[in-house]
């Protein structure tokens, strides 16, 4: 049994991370959570822990946020390369730390831009990638999301919705984004069949491993990663890539307008290297929580090597 609670220099900052399994030598599964700077330990443990059975899983509480916060300096460069040079630096560490050659890689959203993108770069250290909630290109995302929106709204919301950038250039970007990302929620194409994201909450608040200023911590994570990297992630698109040295695996909420599914499977289809797709009907943005059983059992497959092109 494993389960290593630690905190680890990173790229020159100190960094969270849980490293958990039920056996000593299974393989490794890195987790990236979405975002940026919105982290999932207690949703992973709760919802996910299953895993735990068939490999040795590790949640990343990434730089400047939740249990890794720390308020970023002004002068601090903080991009999206400098989470890929943290997540080499990580992956590499528990490579070497367990003694194995590659390790599976699960992005979420955020997470799921990091996850890629270190494919794309790095791919002699990742046996296969799985990517829900998965950015292609944010642009194209956002404008979908908007529509959305708008076409769900009734007076004032509506025409709130109407005036937004969905491309978030104006000067109240940030009062945009999160009232857009409210009406979506509202919706249900967030979390599925619901309203709101309160379901997700009391995990945290139940979590042995957060304490209330963690989550004080996480909340201004949140916010401060969003301030300093929300205009290079609208920059994103994926779609020139059509193809991986490693197995891609999507799995998409079929109701999910947070991050577009019909840009995902647009994008799934135009690939030309191994590949697989695979729905969930009855979730959103959150399939690996939504429906947990079925993404675990997803997962799982790939290391018993059940998992089909």
């Amino acid at each position: 049994m494993i389960n290593d609670q630690i905190r680890i220099p990173i790229n020159g900052v100190r960094q969270y991370i849980s490293i958990r399994s039920e056996q000593e030598r299974a393989p490794l599964l890195l987790y990236l959570h979405g975002g940026p700077g919105d982290t999932a330990l207690p949703l992973v443990l709760k919802y996910n822990r299953e895993l735990e059975r068939s490999f040795t899983v590790a949640v990343w509480e990434q730089r400047g946020a939740g249990k890794s916060y720390y308020p970023f300096r002004p002068d601090e460069t903080i991009t999206i390369d400098t989470f890929l040079q943290d997540l080499l630096e990580l992956t590499q560490y528990l490579l070497d730390h367990f003694h194995q050659k590659k390790l599976y890689l699960v992005g979420h959203s955020w997470g799921s831009v990091l996850g890629l993108r270190f494919i794309q770069h790095n791919p002699e250290y990742v046996y296969s990638y799985i990517g829900c909630g998965q950015v292609v290109n944010m642009k194209k995302s956002w404008q979908i999301a908007r529509n959305f929106a708008i076409k769900q709204a009734n007076g004032k919301e509506k025409e709130k919705l109407k005036q937004i950038d969905p491309a978030f250039t104006g000067e109240k970007w940030l009062e945009d984004l999160l009232f857009l990302t409210k009406q979506i929620t509202k919706f249900g194409g967030s979390l599925y069949g619901k309203t709101n994201q309160n379901s997700l909450i009391p995990p945290f608040l139940l979590s042995k491993y957060y304490s209330l200023p963690d989550l004080i911590r996480r909340q201004k994570g949140s916010v401060q990663s969003l301030r300093r990297l929300w205009r290079e992630l609208m920059e994103v698109n994926f779609e020139p890539i059509l193809s991986y040295e490693v197995p891609v695996i999507f799995a998409e909420g079929h109701h999910d307008y947070h991050v577009s599914f019909d840009l995902v499977k647009r994008y799934y289809d135009t690939l030309q290297s191994e590949k697989r797709f695979i729905w969930f009907e009855q979730s959103g943005h959150f399939p690996q929580w939504s429906e947990a059983n079925k993404f675990n059992q997803l997962v799982t497959e790939l290391v018993k090597g059940k998992l089909e092109p």
